[in-house]
């Protein structure tokens, strides 16, 4: 069932968990989120890029929406960096557009996010914004505490803005770490209490399970992912092509794509049956991560 973001928060602000925001770029992680979800009775974000294609996956998620109806899903824009993506993602039936103008100084970023926001609302579709930046992995150690969100500015933003949720730079990055993440969480657990509408984490990947655990204690309502479902999907998809195939024979079913050839004993590999691993593995570091954030059964 496609809802809005902002609906879908508000009831994990409410309840104290998070809602795992897989980026997603093609039917095998589309479906994959979606049978994770549905396994786990828990909510989903689609998260998806410009380019990874808008329209591809807002029909993708409409055909899964329809085949996993249990499902609460919400199709959000991710990063989005252009007016006119917005309103094409907005047109293309999303439920939240992601404004990111993090890299511009604060007034030119609230005046485009702003304008977003009106052409958004005016069609029930909920706008997740960023203060402070969040960088790069391979540069955390350069450039991680010059991001840093201000939580004065961040009450300031949230009330000139009208978003519906805020992603705060409070010590992840995207991508691989470059050293230990240091999260920033005294400044999380003020801004969780000076800001009401929920709270956005970019860069879960590589953070840890307990820092992300406490970031949710903490306040943080949306997860975003990515390069760990993405290792996890390459590490199954290279068993299956070394050879390493029993794990596979028990871990791939019906569900996950076409059974593939058997010679004997052997199976003969072949490209569905790679995709099937891949997403097989993707579709296993979501679960996680759905169960670290406490959303399972709370669809």
């Amino acid at each position: 069932m496609l809802i809005s973001m902002r609906q879908m928060l508000d009831r994990a602000k409410a309840e104290k968990y998070a809602v795992a925001a897989p980026n997603t770029f093609n039917v095998e992680t589309v479906e994959a989120a979606f049978q994770a979800a549905s396994e786990l009775r828990a909510p989903i974000i689609i998260d998806c890029a410009g380019v990874h294609g808008i329209e591809l996956i807002a029909e993708l998620t409409r055909f899964y929406d329809r085949r996993y109806p249990e499902v609460p899903v919400a199709l959000n824009l991710d990063h989005g960096s252009t007016y006119e993506e917005a309103i094409l993602a907005i047109k293309a039936g999303f439920t939240s557009v992601m404004a990111d103008r993090s890299t511009l100084p604060y007034e030119e970023n609230v005046a485009q996010v702003k304008e977003i926001v009106q052409a958004a609302h005016a069609v029930g579709v909920s706008v997740e914004a960023e203060l402070g930046h969040v960088g790069m992995g391979f540069e955390y150690n350069k450039t991680r505490d010059g991001g840093l969100t201000d939580p004065d500015e961040a009450v300031h933003f949230v009330r000139e803005t009208n978003i519906d949720c805020l992603a705060v730079a409070v010590g992840t990055s995207h991508g691989s770490y470059q050293g230990e993440p240091r999260i920033e969480f005294d400044r999380l657990a003020v801004m969780r209490r000076r800001i009401d509408i929920p709270l956005v984490l970019h860069g879960g990947s590589g953070t840890g399970d307990e820092n992300l655990r406490r970031a949710v204690e903490t306040g943080i309502q949306k997860v975003n992912l990515f390069t760990d479902l993405s290792s996890k999907g390459i590490g199954f998809l290279r068993a299956y092509l070394g050879g390493e195939r029993p794990e596979m024979d028990k871990t791939l079913t019906e569900d996950d794509g076409p059974a593939g050839e058997f010679d004997g004993d052997n199976r003969t590999i072949n490209l569905c049956d790679a995709f099937a691993a891949g997403a097989k593995g993707y579709k296993e570091a979501l679960k996680h991560y759905m169960v670290l954030f406490g959303s399972a059964n709370k669809a």
